[in-house]
């Protein structure tokens, strides 16, 4: 009998074994993988640690229940971010009350803003952190989605489960607002 290394196989590897030779219990490895990773993106838009780590199991548990219908058209890493944006922002619509489209009318942006792709040059790190905090946790989802893990427009459409051209109006606009925040909260500071 061969020796298999299953913490040196690849997320789609693994899942492969757990979807074939029904070995559940290779989960694990995903699961410590990735937990401190859905911990941190779900801390990012919940904003209380409990929360978050609920979150987090919840999540991973989701996964593990929908590991069937993980395709490998993106990466699995992709397909989980999806799966963890998608659940903390249903969790803020649900439970804070947070309804995009009134608040998106309730904060409209000046019709000055000149939205084009370089507005995120040149914008200092941890000033652009503290900006994120205060535009809505639908627009930080989806930049972060966009800029942070790199997933597709159709992928960000699938878990604000909106359509991909709401998906990317919204990105635009959750970028314009974002750089619009930045330069009225730094606008009188050195850059």
């Amino acid at each position: 009998m061969q020796f298999v290394d299953y913490n040196s196989l690849t997320d789609e590897e693994v899942i492969s074994i757990i979807k074939i030779e029904k070995k559940t219990e290779l989960f694990d490895i995903i699961y410590h993988r990735y937990f401190s990773k859905v911990l941190d993106k779900a801390y990012s838009l919940l904003k209380s640690k409990r929360m978050a780590k609920e979150s987090a199991q919840e999540i991973l548990s989701k996964t593990y229940e929908k590991l069937d219908s993980f395709k490998g058209l993106s990466s699995f890493s992709s397909w989980l971010y999806s799966i963890t944006y998608n659940y903390c922002i249903d969790y803020l619509r649900i439970n804070k009350k947070l309804h995009y489209p009134e608040w998106n009318s309730n904060n409209d942006l000046p019709e000055i803003i000149d939205e084009s792709e370089d507005d995120l040059q040149g914008l200092k790190y941890d000033r652009l952190v503290q900006v994120m905090e205060i535009i809505h946790p639908e627009e930080k989802a989806m930049l972060l989605m966009k800029y942070n893990d790199y997933l597709s427009i159709k992928q960000i459409a699938s878990a604000m489960r909106i359509s991909e051209s709401a998906a990317k109006m919204r990105i635009k606009r959750a970028k314009a607002r974002l750089v619009f925040q930045y330069k009225k909260m730094f606008s009188d500071s050195d850059e």
